[in-house]
């Protein structure tokens, strides 16, 4: 069994480095989840914590867990009020032109019998916004600090496509069937929630070494 890393963790707050691949809910299909884990996750408390938000079942890195529902209230205001700073690094499948900026591009989720769901862009879709900075290119891939300001389903996968011009590396649902990775390589480097009369929740997740597989450093990500 996967040890799952504790990034912070005080009285109402924890949070935990996810490995990729690991999903937050228990799939129709059965098999492992975080679900399963959540005696484990208690440490020493008398409830288990309760994610307050969700990442892709192959992003890892910080997720936020409640460990009491006043805590879950006041984090889910939180980002609601967009109170949340979250900073997310993606493996860009192609070259990507320029060294920062903002796409904003509203999304909207389709449905066919062919293909299943999948979000896309469009004008009377809901408000999404992406604030990006490229970090390095190496072996045809392109690593990418990503800051989304919204936190609209599959957001950064599909401003990725749209925005920059190439998927995420080994998506299998905007990269047109490609997969050249085993998962969506996406990971959610930093997450900061503000808390009035508190010091804020914030957390750094390391690099994972699946990103130096492909080439990539610590030394990339600069300040």
């Amino acid at each position: 069994m996967t040890d799952i890393p504790i990034l912070f963790e005080d009285g109402e707050a924890l949070v935990i480095d996810k490995p990729a691949g690991l999903p937050i809910e228990r799939p129709r299909a059965g098999g492992p989840s975080l679900e399963d884990r959540a005696s484990e996750l208690r440490l020493g408390f008398a409830r288990s914590p309760v994610p307050v938000h969700r990442i892709d079942t192959d992003t890892s890195g910080c997720l936020l867990f409640a460990r009491n529902p006043k805590a879950l209230k006041r984090f889910n205001a939180a980002f609601e009020a967009r109170q949340v700073d979250k900073v997310y690094l993606g493996m860009v499948a192609g070259p990507v032109a320029g060294e920062v900026g903002t796409i904003e591009l509203a999304l909207t989720k389709i449905s066919s019998a062919e293909k299943g769901w999948r979000m896309i862009p469009a004008k009377k879709g809901k408000p999404a916004i992406t604030h990006w900075r490229k970090l390095a290119e190496r072996n045809g891939l392109t690593l990418v600090e990503f800051r989304p300001e919204t936190g609209r389903t599959h957001q950064i996968r599909v401003h990725a496509l749209a925005g920059l011009g190439h998927p995420l590396f080994g998506d299998p649902v905007y990269g047109a069937g490609k997969v050249e990775a085993p998962w969506t390589i996406l990971h959610a480097r930093s997450l900061t929630v503000q808390r009035e009369g508190k010091p804020p929740v914030h957390a750094v997740a390391p690099m994972p070494d699946y990103f130096q597989t492909l080439g990539f450093r610590d030394d990339d990500l600069g300040a």
